[in-house]
Order: C-alpha cells, then sequence, then structure tokens
C-alpha cells in the first residue's frame, strides 16, 4: 500500500492561511509532531507520497524524500489517499481493502483503491484522479474529525502533547540536568533527551502535565517549563516563563512568556514579551516587548478576520497567527485574533496593530507601504537562514513569489487604504 497525503481544494487551504502559504496543511505543528507524521504513524505507511499545490511543488521536494505532484505515485499498486487536514486519532480506516471515497460532506476525505480498480481511473493528475474516484467507486461516509481552521490547530495542540508523550513511551533523563534545579510532580511524566543540557535553577513543572525535551535543547538559568510541553531539537530557552500548552519546533530561541502556543520551527522570541494561544511560523523573529493580546476584556469568543470575512472561532481565547519570514520591531502590539501574513515588516505604534496585516506588507506608523520590495525581504529570508546553516534556494524563491502574486489583492488594497490616510 502507498500512502499518499494530500489537501485543497483551494478555498480550504485558505482557511489555514498566513501558515499555509508556504506548506502543505499536514506539515502543520500540532502536539509533539505535525499532523502529517501522526497520520503516516497511524496508518503505518512505508511509503509516502504527496500532492501539494503546483507553486510550492519544488520547494517541498527539497525538504522530503517521497515524491512530490508525480502522477505515477496514483498508479501501479493499492493506494490510499488521505487529506492531511484530519486528525489521525479519529481515523478509522483500513489501508487495504475495497475500492472506495470517504466522504465528509463535501470535502473528499480519503480515497482507498485496491490495484485491480486503478484501470478505472483518470492518474494524469491529482484533481483528475480524484473526480474519476468520485464517479468510478462507491462513496461513504467518513467518521474521522478534522482541523478546519489554523486555530484549531493551536487550540488542540495541549491535549495532543498529553497523548503524543504517551505514544512515545519515553520518560527520563537521559541528558543533563544540573543542580540546584526541580522537578515537581511525576518525574515519570517528563523525559530529557540526550545531548540535552538543562543549567542550574530551572524548574519543570509536570503537575499539570508532561515535559518532553528534544535532543540539544538548552535550558538557561530561570526557566520555568509548565507541561503539557514539547521543546524540539537544539531549541534555546532563555530564561523563559514557558507556561502550559506550549509547542516548539526545532532551532528556535526564546525568552519572556509563553502561553499556549505553536511555534513551527527556526524562530525567535528571544526577549521579554508575551506570547499567548498563538501560531508563528518559520524564520520569524518578535522583536523586544512584542507582545499579542489572547483575551478579550468582555471575555467574549474572540472573532478572526480571514479572507475577509469575519469568523467566530468559538473560543475566548486565540492570540496572533503570524506567518513565515514576518518581523516584528520592539514594542509591537498585536490585536487578539490578529493575522499577520508572511514576509512581513512590522513597526511597532505604541498601540494595538489592526487585526489583519497582508503578506509581504511594511507596516509603518500603522499604514501598509511597499517599503523596500520584496527583493530586500528575500536577502532578509535568506540571511536569517543561512545563520541557521539553512539555505534559500531557487525553488524556494520561486515559491515565495508565487505567494506573493497570491496575496497581491489583498495587499493593494491595504495599500491604497494607506495612501488615502496620508493624502
Amino acid at each position: 500500500m502507498r500512502l499518499i497525503l494530500f489537501d485543497g481544494p483551494e478555498e480550504e487551504r485558505a482557511k489555514f492561511y498566513p501558515l499555509s502559504y508556504c506548506r502543505p496543511v499536514w506539515e502543520l505543528r500540532c502536539g509533539m509532531t505535525a499532523l502529517g507524521e501522526k497520520l503516516i504513524g497511524k496508518l503505518g505507511a512505508q511509503q509516502v507520497a504527496y500532492f501539494v499545490p503546483p507553486y510550492m511543488a519544488d520547494a517541498y521536494a527539497e525538504r522530503v524524500d517521497g515524491k512530490v505532484n508525480d502522477p505515477s505515485g496514483l498508479a501501479g499498486d493499492d493506494v490510499l489517499l488521505v487529506h492531511g487536514s484530519l486528525k489521525a486519532a479519529t481515523l478509522d480506516v483500513a489501508p487495504t481493502g475495497p475500492s472506495e471515497v470517504g466522504m465528509l460532506g463535501d470535502l473528499v476525505a480519503y480515497v482507498r483503491v485496491a490495484q485491480a480498480d486503478l484501470g478505472k481511473l483518470d492518474t494524469g493528475s491529482i484533481e483528475a484522479f480524484l473526480a474519476s474516484a468520485r464517479q468510478a467507486l462507491p462513496q461513504v461516509s467518513c467518521r474521522a474529525e478534522r482541523f478546519e481552521y489554523v486555530w484549531e490547530v493551536m487550540l488542540d495542540s495541549p491535549h495532543q502533547i498529553i497523548d503524543d508523550f504517551k505514544a512515545a513511551g519515553r520518560s527520563g533523563i537521559e541528558g543533563v540536568i544540573e543542580e540546584p534545579s526541580a522537578i515537581r510532580g511525576n518525574k515519570n511524566d517528563v523525559y530529557v533527551a540526550p545531548g540535552c543540557e538543562v543549567h542550574p535553577m530551572v524548574v519543570i513543572d509536570a503537575t499539570e502535565g508532561p515535559v518532553f525535551l528534544d535532543e540539544g535543547v538548552e535550558v538557561h538559568p530561570f526557566t520555568r517549563i509548565e507541561g503539557p510541553a514539547y521543546v524540539g531539537p537544539k531549541t534555546i530557552l532563555l530564561g523563559t516563563k514557558l507556561r502550559e500548552g506550549c509547542s516548539v519546533g526545532p532551532v528556535c530561541r526564546l525568552g519572556g512568556e509563553i502561553e499556549e502556543s505553536v511555534i513551527q520551527g527556526h524562530s525567535n522570541k528571544y526577549h521579554d514579551g508575551f506570547l499567548g494561544h498563538a501560531y508563528v511560523g518559520e524564520w520569524v523573529n518578535l522583536g523586544a516587548l512584542t507582545t499579542n493580546s489572547d483575551l478579550k476584556n468582555d471575555y467574549t469568543s474572540v472573532e478572526v478576520i480571514q479572507n475577509g470575512k469575519k469568523i467566530d472561532t468559538g473560543s475566548n481565547k486565540v492570540g496572533a497567527l503570524i506567518g513565515d519570514h514576518t518581523k516584528t520591531s520592539i514594542g509591537t502590539l498585536l490585536n487578539t485574533g490578529a493575522i499577520v501574513g508572511s514576509m512581513g515588516m512590522i513597526m511597532a505604534t505604541g498601540q494595538p496593530l489592526q487585526k489583519t496585516i497582508p503578506a509581504f506588507a511594511w507596516l509603518v506608523n500603522g499604514v501598509v507601504t511597499k517599503g523596500f520590495g520584496r527583493k530586500a525581504l528575500y536577502r532578509t529570508a535568506a540571511t536569517a537562514m543561512g545563520r541557521r546553516k539553512q539555505a534559500w534556494t531557487p525553488a524556494i524563491e520561486a515559491m515565495w513569489e508565487a505567494v506573493y502574486e497570491l496575496t497581491a489583492p489583498e495587499r493593494n488594497e491595504a495599500i491604497k487604504r494607506g495612501r488615502r490616510m496620508a493624502s
């Protein structure tokens, strides 16, 4: 059986903006791993292929081992196609069996095709394959649950950390914890991986959930880590108040106070400031005292403006959703439920900024401008990646060029508004 992960259509992917501009939905982090890792583990797949939006295919192929957007992966064997937004724990589908299409409302959740039935389907493209499968194969109701919006991934992450910790089956101290330090709660709910260094005067509090510090993590003095928490490889915590429910990807530099947030990886929040109920992409740098609100003063549920539509999240705790490669200045204040697009340069105004900031925006004095243009942003991105021994490749730049065009309408309208305000 070959497992194929896909997402879309585009109107569904748009619900995960700004994090899905440069990655498929299944790459979003939830708990200790990404959504796709959970699906692959649940289904026991040995062979995995991927279908992503064409503009990101070359860049994504540089990151994974499996075939990307290769129609040959749709033929030659039993195949199981699974939508990347599904919650793995709720997916109860045998990898092999009779051919069928699993539907969640109007969304194709999965397609299972026995090799003998492949001849009935159009394997020329993923779109043709899915369309022909819906016509030729029996349709069944899929009972799995899925994420519909990016903030749902963030809100579910603390619970996923607990489940992932149990599934990992690892506990104990394999790295180094220097004294004096303190572990509160059950020590079986703490795992310190090989190569991890915990300096003196650190508190690891597992009374409310497990704490997993992955390989190469470095924890500086006066840090407090509250479970459930996952800290990814080679991340450094610098006197951080890492409160409950945080999932942190690899190679981050974090300080200040962080609560129930997901940080995809390779991002910096080096200094004081508060980040709460937020989802932060990769290669983000949050300047000193950057702070987001995650609770309205009247305690009502938070509304997010996404793709021009106001959406009630159903939660009274939603902070900022920040796209990749965005930089904020010192003292930046982000509103409750703010969406900050990728590749932004955000300058503080001394008051909370607007709820939506488009991608590639240079926000100066609260006004969206073109700034010094996208090429300057690319040079900054290349420099940031080079400091982490990562390359800014032609494929990555081509992907961001496509994102620039994709996000142009919203940005251009914001620039026009800014010009009217200035005139």
